[in-house]
C-alpha cells in the first residue's frame, strides 16, 4: 500500500524555486520599489486632472528577451523607437557578452536606463541575466547577488 504521507519530491523542488525567482525579481532595481519593465504611451484625454500628463514621446531603450530559437540566435535584443509613429526599429540578437558590450557603449554614449521587456516564453535565466547586465552599467543603491551553492563550491 502506497505511503501518502509525503508530497512528490517535484512539488518542493519546484516551490523552492519558484520562491527563489520570487526573491530574485524583488530585488531586481528596487529603487523606485519596482524595476522598470515597460511602458505604454496612453492617449492624452483633455480634463483637468489630465493637464500635467507629458504631451510629448519619450525616446528610451527596450531590452528585450526572447525565447531561445534552436539556430543558436542570441536571446537578447535591443530596440529604440525613433519616431513615435514607426515604432520600435529592433537589432540584430545578440548573446549576453555582446548584450554586456552594447549597454557598455550606450551608457558611455550618456544614455539613459534601457526598459526590460521579457517575452512571456523567455527562460528565467536569459531575464535574469539581462537585468544583471542592466544593473551592472546603471547601479541602483540596493543590490543582492544569488549565487547557487554549487557553481560556489565548484570555483573554490
Amino acid at each position: 500500500m502506497p505511503d501518502h504521507n509525503h508530497a512528490p519530491a517535484w512539488l518542493f523542488a519546484f516551490v523552492d524555486l519558484a520562491f527563489l525567482l520570487i526573491i530574485a525579481m524583488t530585488q531586481v532595481g528596487v529603487d523606485d520599489a519596482s524595476p522598470d519593465f515597460g511602458e505604454i504611451s496612453v492617449p492624452k484625454i483633455r480634463t483637468e486632472s489630465a493637464d500635467a500628463l507629458p504631451a510629448r514621446f519619450h525616446n528610451r531603450w527596450q531590452l528585450r528577451v526572447y525565447p531561445p530559437v534552436a539556430d543558436g540566435t542570441g536571446p537578447f535584443e535591443l530596440s529604440r523607437n525613433d519616431d513615435a509613429d514607426v515604432g520600435p526599429k529592433p537589432s540584430d540578437r545578440l548573446e549576453l557578452a555582446g548584450l554586456e558590450r552594447r549597454l557598455a557603449s550606450l551608457k558611455g554614449g550618456g544614455e539613459g536606463r534601457p526598459l526590460l521587456a521579457p517575452h512571456e516564453d523567455s527562460l528565467s535565466q536569459d531575464l535574469l541575466a539581462a537585468a544583471n547586465a542592466i544593473e551592472n552599467q546603471w547601479p541602483r543603491r540596493r543590490r543582492v547577488a544569488v549565487i547557487p551553492l554549487a557553481a560556489e563550491v565548484a570555483n573554490r
